[in-house]
């Protein structure tokens, strides 16, 4: 199944992405103030997504999995949902890696 990407507002007025794979967020953005902020963030995700190096992961005091995507300045674009197993988190990102770059994007706002 390929992934999309949605843009939507957040309850305090700002726009922010999520990367999805049916109705399951794999990647959700900071917050922006302009759409084209947003759009932004989308194509740095789409170029960033592919590269091995772009990928923090971590792991939780309480044992989950996440990881965040970083573009090539350092600064964070995203970050996962939390997983059960570093399997499950490292399947996440594999999945990103094949599917970010060519996924749709489906404008919610």
């Amino acid at each position: 199944m390929a992934g999309h990407f949605e843009i939507e507002t957040r309850s305090d007025e700002q726009l922010m992405f999520n990367l999805k794979v049916g109705s399951e967020a794999i990647l959700t953005s900071e917050a922006y103030t302009t759409k084209a902020a947003c759009v932004n963030g989308i194509e740095s995700v789409k170029k960033n997504a592919p590269d091995e190096g772009r990928y923090r992961r971590t792991t939780t005091a309480d044992g989950k999995f996440r990881f965040r995507l970083d573009a090539a300045n350092g600064q964070a674009i995203g970050a996962s949902e939390y997983y059960e197993t570093a399997s499950a988190r490292d399947d996440a990102i594999e999945f990103m890696k094949k599917n970010a770059p060519d996924a749709e994007v489906k404008d919610l706002t």
